[in-house]
């Protein structure tokens, strides 16, 4: 296998950098579903015609709003992925996904998004696979055919930003 002049600007990031871009995305997604919240509030308070109740837990309008927000988080982040490499919880990490050839499809970004949240909904086992994997790959890297790379700081650039 050669080596490309691009090797040293593509290195897998560590687990804990991941995890931080992870929590940093929190922040906007939450919003977003927020706001992804207020038509089935709206609505709820419409059929029922009680403003002061929840919507039911486990009721068909929860799971529609739990799918709702769902793919309005994966609207985000695929959309994100494929416009620029990388979420608002990714730049300050400089972590940017790639596909295994270069630019990654629309299907291999949801298909990531879908074993991520599996990989969370399961204590976050497929992000500790990176702890097992010999080129520090998750296992939604390896399962969607994407990377996720760290760029690290340009020559001569400190890390204070001055």
């Amino acid at each position: 296998m050669s080596a490309t002049a691009d090797t040293p600007l593509r290195t897998p990031p560590l687990l804990l950098r991941r995890l931080l871009a992870l929590f940093y995305d929190l922040w906007p997604v939450l919003a977003l579903w927020m706001l992804t919240a207020v038509p089935f509030t709206l609505l709820d308070v419409a059929l029922s015609g009680d403003a002061r109740h929840n919507i039911a837990p486990y009721s068909p309008l929860q799971w529609l709003l739990w799918l709702g927000c769902w793919a309005v988080a994966g609207l985000y982040a695929t959309l994100s992925w494929k416009r620029g490499g990388q979420t608002l919880g990714m730049r300050p990490w400089r972590l940017h996904v790639h596909g295994a050839d270069g630019a990654a499809s629309m299907g291999a970004l949801w298909g990531r998004y879908a074993v991520g949240t599996l990989s969370l909904l399961c204590g976050g086992l497929g992000f500790w696979w990176a702890l097992l994997d010999r080129q520090g790959l998750t296992l939604h890297d390896r399962l969607s055919g994407t990377r996720l790379v760290h760029r690290p700081r340009p020559p001569g650039v400190s890390s204070s930003g001055a």
